[in-house]
C-alpha cells in the first residue's frame, strides 16, 4: 500500500523466492529500479528463457535443453556405475570435482514423512526402470546427509537388492580444513565410520 503498483507487485514477486522476505524482495525490487533498462530486459528474457527451454532429460531427469541431456549422450561415461543424487544441483556438485565417470538419476527430491513425500513422489520408478539395463553393475547412493537423505538412501539400498548390484554411499565426514573441536557429535561419528586405511 506504500509503493506504487509496479512496484508493489515486483516486491511481491521477489517473496516468492526461497530465502527472500519482504525486505529483501524491497532491495531486489529498487535494484532492478536502478539498472539500465537494457539490462532490465535481458534479465526477464533469462527468466522467461529458463521455463521456456528447459525440461528434464527422459533418462537421468537432469535440466536440459537438449532431451537426452549431454551426460546421457556421452557415450565415454562407464555405464557400468549410476550416481543417485536427489536435485540436478546435486549432480552439478558431484560434475565439479571430476573425479565421476559414471552416470547420473536425479530423484527430484528425498523421502520426507513430515512433509509428505513418500517413495512415489521421487524418480524411484524411473531409476528401477534404468537397473534393468544388465550393464549397471554400481549404485551410488549420493542423496544429502540429513534425516530425509539417509532414509531415502536406506529405502533405495532395500529396493534394488533383487538387482543383485553393488550399493555404495558417498562418505560423510568432516570437511577438509575444518577443524574438529567445531564439529558436532554426528559429524565426528561418521567421520569415524569412513575412516580408511593409510
Amino acid at each position: 500500500m506504500y509503493y506504487p503498483e509496479p512496484i508493489a507487485k515486483l516486491i511481491d514477486a521477489f517473496t516468492h523466492l526461497p530465502g527472500v522476505g519482504p525486505k529483501t524482495a524491497g532491495r531486489l525490487a529498487f535494484h532492478v529500479l536502478r539498472m539500465q533498462e537494457d539490462d532490465v530486459i535481458d534479465f526477464a528474457k533469462a527468466l522467461v528463457n529458463v521455463k521456456r527451454n528447459l525440461h528434464y532429460c527422459s533418462i537421468c531427469g537432469n535440466i536440459t535443453d537438449a532431451d537426452p541431456c549431454q551426460i546421457c549422450q556421452d557415450k565415454t561415461r562407464d555405464a557400468s556405475i549410476i550416481c543417485v543424487v536427489q536435485e540436478p544441483k546435486d549432480l552439478v556438485a558431484m560434475e565439479r570435482t571430476r573425479e565421476f565417470n559414471g552416470y547420473y538419476h536425479v530423484l527430484h527430491g528425498a523421502i520426507s514423512p513430515i512433509e509428505g513425500i513418500g517413495p512415489e513422489e521421487i524418480k524411484l520408478k524411473e531409476l528401477l526402470n534404468r537397473l534393468s539395463d544388465e550393464r549397471v553393475q554400481e549404485l551410488i547412493l549420493a542423496t544429502n546427509p540429513n534425516i530425509e537423505g539417509e532414509a531415502t538412501a536406506m529405502y533405495i539400498s532395500r529396493l534394488v537388492k533383487p538387482f543383485n548390484l553393488r550399493v555404495t554411499r558417498i562418505a560423510h565426514g568432516l570437511p577438509v580444513g575444518g577443524d574438529l573441536e567445531y564439529a558436532d557429535e554426528v559429524t565426528l561419528s561418521k567421520a569415524l565410520e569412513g575412516r580408511r586405511e593409510l
